[in-house]
């Protein structure tokens, strides 16, 4: 029944959508006082308007975790002192320049031309001040961990800063350019201490103007910003749970963006007059995993039943109609630390079968299935808990809110669990170091609550290691551990896919999936 429900659902919005792009004039229509236009056109051409699935849980780096959440500050409100071009290539950006000391000791030139949004000047001791509320005990920040080689920032002049680690750690620059390493006001600092900062003040493009939880975050232009000035002068960020919704307020005009789009409706999209669909590859994957220190998924055996059960590439074809590529691991195929010769689980029932009955389990057992509340996931869960039915697995499909499913996959209270992880940095770090580290458990990104001694230190080894090639190596056997290990099932490499009004140019979203804002123009 459900599924009849969703195939109707998805035709009347298709319906919808033709109906509307046979209708529109094309007009802009009238502006109110609100600055909004009445009729099909959209709101006022200064201002970009984004309909989302979900609110940011945070707008403080040092407590978000999700990309989600990111896309609306990294890149707008804050900027780092190193970040990506277009082709994901690591560029100067607060600092001008930089040099490797020494194994534990990089210098940071900064920019002498930049000021935050209240017009304080960027200098080397708002970098310390940032770096040092990150790793402070006291503050307990869920991010300290991707700091943890840092043993100091030093202040050398005004504009000359110092990262004295404790170890040689390879992708530190890749940290630098995420969003956890965005420099903030100290100012901001001073007034809110470790709490979450709810008043974010940065020196990129964008300024805070307002947030109504579970509605509409709203950012200003910064037209004091160092850099080339947005195009826009403004951007709401707006909750909208429902898809059908997102999607007619695109074609409507009443938005510009509307995100993420669920692959069932892109043809829909597609045969519209007014909006059109946006896919780029990224960096992260989709999986599946197992709480692996809560039964039956403590025991290797029935992790392995399960991945011999599922047959992806029927998932692939039949939930995602093979959108988004093959994965083999938690790596993208661009991210550094790939391992494309990587054997997942093949398909065998018979082995499925005999694990299980090894295991205990010859007459089934009932497992919890946990997943967010979108259309592909809950797909997918469905499928997943067919497939297992075979091998006498009873699947209880647990459907979340976004927030809530973020909360209680980090809180540990899950069996198995439908999920992604989208890789920030381009590098195999931090996938393996926040995924299968074992100090990573929970809020990190360890939601597996995997630990595996030689994983570990693999991954620390990995960080420590100059040359490239070696790197490539233990990321190798680190990867292969965990497949031993049956700590998870690939699904698929993610696939950015937004809709966009045809009034828009200059959209984009990058591999780590930040939603790119700063070069968008509206007609």
């Amino acid at each position: 029944m459900k599924k009849i429900r969703r195939l109707r659902n998805g035709m009347i919005l298709a319906m919808v959508i033709m109906i509307l792009a046979g209708c529109s004039t094309g007009e802009k229509g009238v502006k109110t006082e609100e600055g909004k236009t009445k009729g099909t056109g959209a709101s006022s051409e200064d201002t970009l308007v984004i309909a989302r699935l979900s609110d940011a849980e945070s707008l403080d780096h040092h407590f978000m975790s999700t990309i989600n959440a990111a896309s609306v500050t990294h890149g707008k409100i804050y900027e780092g002192l190193v970040g990506r071009d277009k082709n994901a290539e690591l560029q100067p950006l607060l600092a001008e320049s930089w040099e490797q000391l020494d194994d534990t000791t990089w210098e940071f030139k900064l920019r002498q031309d930049v000021v935050f949004h209240d017009g304080t000047d960027f200098t080397a001791d708002a970098v310390k001040t940032t770096f040092d509320r990150v790793l402070d005990p006291a503050v307990g920040s869920p991010k300290a961990g991707v700091f943890s080689m840092v043993e100091e920032v030093k202040v050398i002049d005004e504009y000359t800063v110092q990262f004295l680690l404790s170890e040689p750690y390879a992708p530190l620059l890749s940290i630098l350019a995420s969003h956890e390493s965005g420099i903030f006001n100290p100012k901001a600092i001073e007034k809110f201490g470790g709490d979450d900062i709810q008043e974010p003040s940065g020196t990129g493009p964008f300024k805070f103007e307002s947030w109504t939880p579970g509605q509409k975050i709203v950012l200003n232009r910064n037209d004091d910003y160092w850099g080339t000035p947005a195009k826009v002068s403004r951007v709401e960020f707006e909750v909208v749970p429902e898809e059908s919704t997102r999607t007619s307020m695109v074609e409507l005009g009443e938005a510009h963006i509307a995100e993420p789009l669920s692959i069932s409706q892109m043809d829909a999209v597609n045969n519209s007059q007014n909006s059109e669909v946006y896919q780029s590859e990224g960096f992260g994957t989709e999986y599946i995993t197992f709480n692996v220190e809560k039964e039956p998924f403590n025991d290797v055996r029935v992790r392995k039943a399960v991945s011999h059960a599922i047959e992806m590439d029927a998932i692939r074809k039949g939930v995602y109609n093979n959108v988004g590529g093959e994965a083999n691991s938690l790596l993208g195929t661009k991210v550094f630390g790939y391992h494309e010769g990587l054997e997942i689980y093949d398909y065998n029932l018979s082995e499925a079968k005999r694990l299980l009955a090894e295991a205990g389990y010859s007459d089934g057992l009932e497992i919890k299935l946990t997943t967010m509340d979108s259309k592909e996931r809950i797909a997918l869960a469905e499928v997943v808990q067919s497939q297992l039915k075979g091998i006498g697995i009873k699947v209880k499909i647990e459907v979340m809110e976004y927030g809530t499913f973020v909360e209680t996959v980090h809180s540990g209270n899950t069996e198995m669990i439908l999920i992604s992880w989208r890789n920030v940095t381009g590098d195999a770090d931090y996938n393996q170091y926040n995924l299968m580290h074992s100090s990573s458990k929970g809020s990190s990104g360890n939601t597996s609550f995997y630990s595996n001694p030689e994983v570990d230190r693999l991954v620390e080894d990995a960080r420590k290691e100059s040359d490239s090639e070696k790197r490539l190596e233990m990321y190798a056997k680190a990867q292969e551990i965990e497949m031993e290990d049956a700590v998870y099932i690939p699904v698929r490499i993610i696939e950015n896919v937004a809709v966009i009004s045809k009034d828009v140019s200059g959209f984009e979203i990058s591999p780590s999936g930040y939603l790119e804002l700063n070069n968008v123009s509206v007609k």
